[in-house]
């Protein structure tokens, strides 16, 4: 009887995390100040949002998984007031969303109509298929990619010449672009010119429309008191940049948080390249498997 007892005594102990060096963190949370912090107390910050810009890297299953757990947090205090958007859906594929959501149509036809990402299955159903059992909005908020193609070519002057119906599909024209913001100018930059090179500047500009559609999208598809969880590549919104940008100049009394994922050989603390990227960072090992 006293080893039944000395047992169940000491078994918790085989359950506790390791520690120490054979003990490795798939991530770990920061503030911008590069603070730790954990994911209970940044989930009651997001629920004081009226919009969320979770920026993800696309293959790596540290942030997809952290997004649906965000959803849930989120709904858990939002409930049907919540509405989730992506970037890796285009506005022109929103009806063939919709009637999936609805349940007007299979999941297969979903994924043979609607041009869907290569992990949509491992890192984006997930999202959906959450939407769809709890009945919440989910917006496809990119520009159809013939369209940022059209403005990597002509500039957005190629925007110009769509018809009515194509138009509905983007943010209202004409759109501000202001290339001086670091973002931009960065890309400018890798593209070794600093301005002056209108192929460049198009480039620059076809990454300034997806994030103005991304906007745009969102606020159309707001209701009264309702909030928004978003998807989007972490350099849509990183500086607060990007599309939390184009929400600012539209609705400067929008409350925002941004989210960003960074990969570095340590989680133990935020390198200073990556402070002040986002409001809270999400650091993942740079050897992590990626999802595709």
């Amino acid at each position: 009887m006293l080893a039944f007892k000395l047992f169940f005594t000491f078994l918790p102990l085989f359950f506790q995390p390791m520690s120490g060096d054979n003990y490795t963190p798939a991530y770990q949370l920061f503030d911008k100040e590069g603070k730790t912090v954990n994911f209970e107390d940044i989930s009651a910050k997001l629920a004081e949002a009226d919009i969320v810009l979770f920026g993800e890297l696309h293959n790596n299953p540290i942030c997809h998984w952290l997004q649906l757990r965000t959803t849930k947090k989120l709904f858990e205090a939002h409930g049907e007031n919540l509405m989730l958007a992506a970037e890796m859906f285009e506005t022109d594929d929103q009806l063939i969303l919709n009637e999936y959501l609805a349940g007007k149509i299979q999941e297969k036809h979903l994924e043979s109509e609607a041009k869907l990402w290569n992990n949509y299955q491992t890192d984006y159903a997930p999202l959906v298929n959450f939407a769809k059992e709890h009945k919440l909005k989910f917006i496809g908020s990119n520009i159809p990619r013939r369209y940022a193609s059209l403005v990597s070519r002509e500039g957005l002057e190629g925007l110009e010449s769509l018809d009515k119906e194509a138009k509905k599909l983007i943010a209202p024209l004409p759109i501000k672009v202001d290339l001086t913001l670091p973002g931009y100018k960065n890309m400018l930059d890798m593209m070794g010119t600093h301005g002056g090179n209108a192929q460049a500047e198009n480039f620059a500009k076809a990454q300034a429309i997806k994030d103005a559609t991304m906007a745009n999208s969102i606020l159309e598809n707001m209701d009264k008191n309702q909030r928004t969880l978003h998807f989007n590549g972490a350099y849509h919104s990183n500086n607060f940049e990007g599309i939390m940008w184009y929400l600012q100049q539209a609705k400067p009394k929008l409350k925002i948080v941004t989210i960003s994922s960074v990969e570095q050989e340590s989680v133990k603390s935020l390198e200073e390249n990556n402070l002040q990227l986002a409001d809270y960072i999400i650091v993942i090992p740079s050897d992590m498997t990626k999802t595709y």
